[in-house]
């Protein structure tokens, strides 16, 4: 699965014939493509939209592009990279070529997700209980007990519906094998915003063909959610106070944070707009005191709770973690949930779903080396030319190595922080990520892909069919996320025959 690339074929007649306006569309038969099959041919489901591209003149596209940017803009969609010394905060980049996905495909993808989070829950039940899956040997229990996103705080509690995680966001990559998934996010997912503005900027751009494309709807997404919390507070309450608690204007989510409250109507609050008094959560409001039923948190668990966590935090609620543990308040996702999305535990999902459901996955992970076993870090090492390493309780591309692309000096210095500390690094190979036609400049060019879709679980679990889908702008490049050069597109969920 290396994604040194191969030579391009010989150009078929058809591809020659896609050069006059695809005319930098590079084939690659290494990769997986999303728009084509491997001689060229536009995939059939594709069809409508591979046309619609061909006809329309440069210019036209390039208004099409700009409209959409424009939209982005105008919404004020921006995102926050991290530096060593400040943050910049900048525009999110759009592609107006939609991503296509065949309806029947998607359905797989649903249900080895559905699988997986029903695994995953069941997993955090357990190590916040009696721990059966350590003790018979099956996920090592030094690496759930020794995690730092593991919170001793949350044994022995019960949470609703088992539903530690409500809201995942599981990055899935594609190769000529088939759909895999890259990583879960369990903790705080962020990327919905994108995933609902990228269609609407789609749905306004390119009205009549979207109409065409039988399009699945994602628009609901929001009342969904809401729903999916509501059903997670006590059953006598038939009209739950939901709130969404945000670290603040300062955090690289903001705009998601104060997006997501918007569209589902509920407040949005910091920590200092709410109080803890005998166990229960209130939020202030200029009509005095109000009780809050269920936290949408978009906080770390770090911060949530300056008498439970971190005592210098002061985004959080003093005594929101006693008032949680007393069933006072609901707070989605639970504390303690990064313990599954580590990257080492990620290693051993299949066998968590084994363990729990007597289930074969229905989609695969992606080969992971753990370098905490001796001859993971031997191998990791004598292969950094080949492999991304990556830190197991990092996120966002942050204190990852993707060897094919680093220099020798980089790769030797990455090996002594890999020496000194391998408990806390993974390898992979370079995956042949899937790639999808973008407009770069006035042409249409390859580039790399992932997807997130947004799994809902409370009482049940549902997902919408689309996702954020991120695409590695630079020409080259496998690094999706936008804090490393990366940008989104819509992904269209397509049924061609009205299935």
């Amino acid at each position: 699965m290396s994604a040194q690339p191969a030579g391009p074929p010989p150009a078929s007649p058809e591809r020659r014939r896609h050069r006059a306006v695809f005319r930098r569309y590079d084939f690659e038969d290494i990769f997986h493509d999303e728009m084509f099959e491997r001689d060229g041919t536009p995939r059939a489901y594709c069809r409508d939209v591979f046309d619609t591209l061909q006809k329309t003149p440069p210019d036209e596209l390039q208004r099409i592009q700009e409209r959409v940017t424009r939209s982005f803009l105008h919404e004020g969609i921006t995102f926050t990279v991290y530096g060593d010394e400040e943050a910049i905060e900048r525009a999110f980049p759009i592609d107006c070529i939609p991503r296509i996905v065949l309806g029947s495909d998607w359905d797989r993808v649903v249900r080895g997700l559905e699988q997986r989070i029903q695994a995953l829950n069941l997993f955090l039940h357990d190590v916040y209980h009696r721990g059966l899956i350590l003790r018979d040997g099956v996920v090592p229990a030094d690496m759930i007990y020794g995690s730092r996103h593991y919170r001793n705080e949350m044994r022995g509690l019960e949470v609703p519906h088992g539903a530690y995680v409500s809201v995942c966001g599981s990055d899935l990559v594609r190769t000529h094998d088939g759909f895999a998934v890259l990583e879960d996010n369990l903790r705080v997912p962020s990327g919905v915003s994108y995933m609902l503005a990228c269609r609407d900027a789609l749905k306004r751009s390119m009205p009549r063909l979207y109409r065409r494309s039988r399009v699945r709807d994602v628009e609901d997404y929001s009342q969904r959610l809401l729903a999916t919390l509501a059903s997670l507070a006590s059953p006598h309450l038939s009209d739950p106070n939901i709130v969404l608690l945000t670290p603040g204007v300062y955090n690289s989510a903001y705009y998601e944070h104060a997006f997501l409250a918007r569209q589902m109507g509920i407040e949005l609050v910091e920590g200092r707009d709410l109080l803890v008094h005998n166990r229960r959560v209130y939020m202030r409001t200029t009509a005095g005191l109000r009780a809050v039923d269920v936290i949408y948190r978009r906080i770390d668990d770090d911060f949530m709770d300056p008498l439970a966590f971190r005592p210098d935090s002061v985004l959080g609620v003093p005594g929101l973690f006693h008032a949680y543990r007393a069933g006072r308040v609901v707070i989605a996702n639970a504390p303690g949930t990064g313990v599954a999305d580590d990257k080492g535990v990620y290693a051993y999902v299949p066998r968590i779903i084994r363990y729990y459901l007597d289930e074969e996955p229905l989609l695969q992970n992606v080969p992971t080396t753990l370098c905490r076993e001796p001859e993971g870090l031997a191998y990791t090492l004598a292969n950094l030319d080949k492999l991304v390493v990556k830190l197991v309780g990092e996120s966002g591309g942050y204190g990852m190595l993707v060897g094919p692309h680093a220099t020798r000096e980089e790769r030797a210095e990455f090996a002594e922080v890999l020496k000194e500390n391998p408990l806390d690094y993974i390898s992979q190979p370079t995956l042949a990520l899937s790639r999808a036609p973008c407009l770069v400049g006035s042409r249409i060019e390859p580039r790399h892909v992932d997807l997130r879709p947004f799994i809902l679980t409370s009482d049940h679990t549902e997902i919408v069919p689309g996702g954020l889908c991120r695409v590695a702008l630079r020409k080259g490049s496998l690094v999706v996320n936008s804090s490393q050069g990366g940008g989104s597109k819509d992904a269209w969920i397509v049924d061609p025959n009205g299935s």
